[in-house]
């Protein structure tokens, strides 16, 4: 299931799909990054960081997938599989990318295929990200929960 290469249609481009393993970590963990950038997340882990957990994540619970155009991977999913859902930790297309139909493509084609057994598909979108928000509700999630926090005066080392 997890080591799954397709193909998909989008835009009279066609996107690949590979699923990734530990050596693609350095890749990942670079759009990782971009990622956290553009969500506005608040996680200020190195490069070297993301990508040793990233390889962490791959070597154990979750699998991912890499999307091509071509030679060039323009984004990736990481996600884990729980007893009732998929969740979708990680759902990335490169900037350069978006807005061409991509991200609904990738979506399909992973409902399609890894996920096509899951009866649920779930994932974490930040408040302050309406442009994600604003994906995923156009590809079909709809809110389900919202998570609060409270500052307790306690700062972390920055």
């Amino acid at each position: 299931m997890e080591n799954r290469t397709g193909k998909a249609e989008c835009e009279d481009a066609q996107l690949d799909f590979r699923a990734a393993a530990s050596g693609d970590a350095p890749r990942l963990a670079v759009m990782n990054r971009q990622l956290i950038l553009d969500e506005g997340h608040r996680n200020r882990m190195t490069l070297p960081e993301l990508e040793e957990r990233m390889r962490e994540w791959l070597s154990c619970e979750y699998r991912a997938t890499i999307f091509y155009l071509g030679d060039e991977a323009i984004g990736y999913a990481l996600y884990r599989a729980e007893p009732d859902w998929i969740h979708l930790r990680q759902f990335h297309i490169q900037s350069a990318q978006r807005r061409h139909g991509y991200g609904t493509q990738a979506l399909g084609w992973l409902k399609a295929n890894p996920w096509k057994d899951a009866s649920r598909i779930r994932t974490d979108v930040l408040i302050d990200n309406p442009v994600g928000i604003a994906f995923w509700r156009s590809v079909g999630f709809q809110d389900y929960c919202l998570t609060m926090e409270l500052e307790n005066g306690r700062r972390t080392a920055e």
